[in-house]
Formats: structure tokens, C-alpha cells, sequence
């Protein structure tokens, strides 16, 4: 039989997160939603707190953090599970202060997928944020026209990123580009590059629907030289394997987003249920829902649809800490929770009526917050892309 039951290590993390999440978060999530580029100064407290766990070794920060156990046996709850479980517990109180805590970056995430050891111990405590999208092209990563071109024992980084989340404030830069744009996708390597470094020109932030405590930043590369240490995974061109050692990035990156979209979600129904609640309505699970008021019926709905997003995300994550290939059910679990985090908390401001609509709860921002979470790290498109391809094991020029 399934045990869902979290082990009680993953447990006092997690109320941890949920005390950050209420204690933390929750109290200033309107002002930097109406403060849009304001470092949220609160982060700085949490994130020696962070650090401090992590020597301690109780949380997943950094990039270590999302290492499974190598020399362990069995089945493993390592540093994904609790980087899953941090964010979706951090989300339930601010996605945009979420995504603004220190040296918790996607970027982290990345170097946690592919860096060897000599470079994780290089850059395992920096922030790092996660550079890819350009102004040329969104979801299709394999259209990456930043250019990194050897000269002697160093690259040369050319390209424009654009929607980089903390690329003001992260200390490096997870840049990815293509070392030989004849080679098509088998060439984009990824790079860790300073945010301080020459050649790195900050030109702008962006003006947002939601996740207004994050800032989301354009940047130009103009001849930056970086030591070609700071290539992560190989350095060599490999037509074989193609773009699979730079998506193993999305397999670790994915889960945590839709964690992001869960937590949040979460959010909503929690409120909206208080509200069913207070306005007289039982919420009956021993009835059918066809033979319930509408109002429970839709609720009842909406926490199905999150249940099933929550339990996709803990698998994703479960089979990263255990080395399970995992592509195909990071972008289930994307697609699911990306999708489910926009109807449901959308569904809570149509269920609160002119109270969800307003300012006077966090409803419509929730709302808001949770549309980039079907955005980034790939589209709702491109996850059933790629689950297709996988179901149906066709590869990417087979099925576009």
C-alpha cells in the first residue's frame, strides 16, 4: 500500500516553511505587491536562518541542497523533496517574496542539475538566477542565439536575456547559449557568470501583472569573458545525445514551480472555504457533490483538481531524489499544477464575488501571482509537447 505520509524529518521542515510562510511573508505580502522593485528587507533575516539550517543540515539550501544521496539505498527523500516542500509551504504565503529569497534561485536549481563537484563546491552558496529566454523566442529553449565562444581558457558570452526572475539581485547569472550554432541544440551549454562581471549590462526591470516583490530583469552580454571552468556538465558537442544534458535542468526546476503553483492554490482554497463556511454551508465529503448547494460543488471541484496537481508534484520530485529519469513527469506535473493554480484561484475570486474582487482580501492577488506559474519554465504548451513525445517516444523532429 501507498504511504503519503511525509517522514518526520520532511515534516518539522515543513512547519518551518509554514511559520515563514504566516509569520513572515503573509504580513508584508501587500505592501510589496503595491511596491513593485522594493528589496523586500525581511529576506535578508530569513535567508541567515536559511543558512543556518542548511550547516545545520535541516533544509535544502543553495544549490546542494538539490543533490539526492549517492552512496544511500532504498528510497531516498533528499534535497528535491525538501526544496518541493519549502516552496509549496513559502507559496501558501507569498509567491513573489518566494521567489526573492537569497541563494534560493532557479538558478540554483541548475547548478544543482548538472555542475560536477569541483564546481559545486565553486558555486553551491551563491544566488544564482537562471537566464534563457530571449527577445527572439519564449518557450522553444532549443532557439537560444547567445553565443559563448572559446578563446583560449575562456568563453566569450554575446546575447540579450529577457524575464530573468531576480536578475537584479542575484550575485550570478545561470546563462544559457550556444557554443556552435550549427550543431542546433546539441551546442546550448549553460555558464555561470557573475552579475558583477564585465560585459554584464543590467538594462532594465520589468513592470508585472503579479509577483511584484520578485524582480524580473533584461540583461545584455557584450563580450563578457568568463573562465571556461564555468561551463557546466560537458564542455564537448555531443550530436547523440543532443539537448538532454541542458533540459535535465527542467528536471529539477519544473517540480519546484509546480510546487510554487500548489502552494498558492492551496492558498485560495483555504480562504474560500472560511468564506463558504461563515456564509452557512456545510461541506459535506459523504455527500455526492451533484446532490450538494453550488457553491460547495465548485469547491468540492477545485480541491480535486489540487489534490491530484499535489500528488504529480511529490512524484516528480520523489524520483529526482532517487534517480529516476524523471523528464516526462516534470512536465506532467507543470502542466497539471500550472493549470490548476490559475482555475483555482480564479475559481476562489468568482466563488468570494465583489469581496474577491477586491483589495480587502489577498484573493485577487493570488489570482494574479499564480498566471506566471503556467508561464515560466515552459508554457502549458510545451509540457504536453513534451509529454507527448515521451508517451508516444517520438523524438522533437518527429513531433513538433
Amino acid at each position: 500500500m501507498i504511504n503519503l505520509e511525509l517522514p518526520k524529518k520532511l515534516q518539522a521542515a515543513q512547519n518551518q516553511a509554514h511559520q515563514v510562510a504566516t509569520q513572515i511573508f503573509r504580513p508584508v505580502s501587500r505592501k510589496y505587491d503595491l511596491a513593485e522593485h522594493e528589496y523586500p528587507v525581511e529576506l535578508d533575516t530569513l535567508a541567515n536562518l536559511m543558512a543556518a539550517m542548511e550547516d545545520a543540515g535541516e533544509a535544502a539550501a543553495g544549490a546542494k541542497g538539490g543533490r539526492g544521496n549517492k552512496e544511500s539505498k532504498g528510497n531516498q527523500n533528499g534535497g528535491n523533496m525538501m526544496s518541493l516542500l519549502n516552496v509549496m509551504e513559502t507559496c501558501f504565503g507569498d509567491v513573489g517574496l518566494t521567489l526573492s529569497v537569497p541563494y534560493q534561485g532557479l538558478g540554483n536549481s541548475a547548478i544543482a542539475a548538472v555542475a560536477d563537484d569541483e564546481q559545486l563546491e565553486r558555486f553551491g552558496n551563491v544566488w544564482a538566477s537562471m537566464a534563457i529566454t530571449e527577445p527572439s523566442f519564449g518557450s522553444d529553449s532549443a532557439a537560444v542565439s547567445t553565443t559563448a565562444k572559446l578563446d583560449g581558457d575562456e568563453y566569450v558570452i554575446n546575447g540579450t536575456k529577457i524575464f530573468i526572475t531576480s536578475g537584479s539581485r542575484a550575485d550570478h547569472i545561470v546563462v544559457w547559449a550556444t557554443v556552435d550554432k550549427s550543431a542546433g541544440r546539441a551546442a546550448i551549454k549553460s555558464f555561470v557568470v557573475p552579475l558583477d562581471h564585465p560585459g554584464v549590462n543590467l538594462d532594465r526591470l520589468e513592470h508585472k501583472l503579479g509577483i511584484k516583490a520578485s524582480d524580473t530583469a533584461q540583461i545584455t552580454f557584450d563580450n563578457c569573458r568568463i573562465p571556461k571552468e564555468n561551463l557546466m556538465g560537458d564542455p564537448e558537442v555531443r550530436t547523440d545525445k543532443g539537448f538532454a544534458g541542458a533540459m535535465q535542468t527542467f528536471d529539477n526546476t519544473r517540480p519546484l514551480v509546480a510546487g510554487m503553483a500548489v502552494g498558492c492554490a492551496r492558498a485560495a482554497l483555504e480562504e474560500i472555504r472560511g468564506l463558504i463556511e461563515e456564509a452557512g454551508y456545510e461541506i459535506d465529503y459523504d455527500v455526492p457533490s451533484n446532490q450538494q448547494p453550488a457553491v460547495v460543488a465548485k469547491y468540492l471541484e477545485m480541491e480535486s483538481d489540487w489534490e491530484s496537481a499535489y500528488l504529480l508534484t511529490l512524484r516528480a520530485a520523489w524520483m529526482a531524489d532517487n534517480k529516476l529519469p524523471n523528464t516526462k513527469e516534470a512536465s506532467m506535473c507543470k502542466a497539471k499544477a500550472g493549470r490548476t493554480g490559475s482555475s483555482v484561484t480564479l475559481g476562489a475570486v468568482e466563488l468570494a464575488g465583489t469581496y474577491g474582487y477586491s483589495e480587502r482580501s489577498l484573493l485577487e492577488k493570488w489570482s494574479r501571482d499564480s498566471k506566471i506559474l503556467d508561464i515560466f519554465e515552459g508554457t502549458q504548451q510545451i509540457q504536453q509537447l513534451v509529454i507527448a513525445r515521451r508517451v508516444l517516444n517520438l523524438s522533437s523532429s518527429e513531433l513538433k
